[in-house]
């Protein structure tokens, strides 16, 4: 498979891990990542009544409005609006899932990265996830920050 960038169709990169296709992309790439997950903060922070920490809605995220955005956009939550008329209750339960969920998938990442890194260390997971020596906490190649 591949994809479009530079105005030419490139190939994806093939290698064994997550971590090692993060490693493969540009820092340019990185940054174009994160300055899109800055841009959705940002929107939530202006577009909400309310912060989460002054008594607003943890989890909440406004829908894209056409004003906004142009052309318009699918909201996240729910793009279709089939969940519009749910009841409290059912809101209620959707989110105690939504959680755990969530939780759930941090240990599971854990793991992975654990056994990534120290072999062995996730029995279940012995020989099934390759062993990386790159650095997990470091998304940059090079340090957006001078050296001190």
């Amino acid at each position: 498979s591949s994809c479009m960038a530079q105005g030419k169709w490139m190939p994806f990169p093939t290698v064994s891990s997550a971590p090692e296709a993060w490693d493969s992309i540009s820092d340019a790439a990185k940054l174009q990542i994160f300055a899109f997950i800055g841009f959705l903060e940002f929107y939530r922070e202006v577009a909400c009544e309310k912060h989460y920490m002054k008594g607003g809605k943890i989890g909440e995220f406004p829908a894209f409005d056409a004003k906004v955005i142009p052309g318009g956009a699918l909201n996240y939550y729910d793009p279709f609006g089939k969940n519009k008329n749910m009841s409290a209750e059912q809101k209620e339960r959707g989110l105690r899932k939504e959680l755990n969920n969530g939780r759930l998938a941090m240990l599971g990442i854990f793991g992975f990265l654990s056994e990534a890194k120290i072999e062995g260390s996730v029995p279940a997971l012995k020989g099934v996830i390759s062993h990386y020596d790159g650095e997990f906490m470091a998304p940059l190649a090079k340090s957006i920050l001078p050296s001190l």
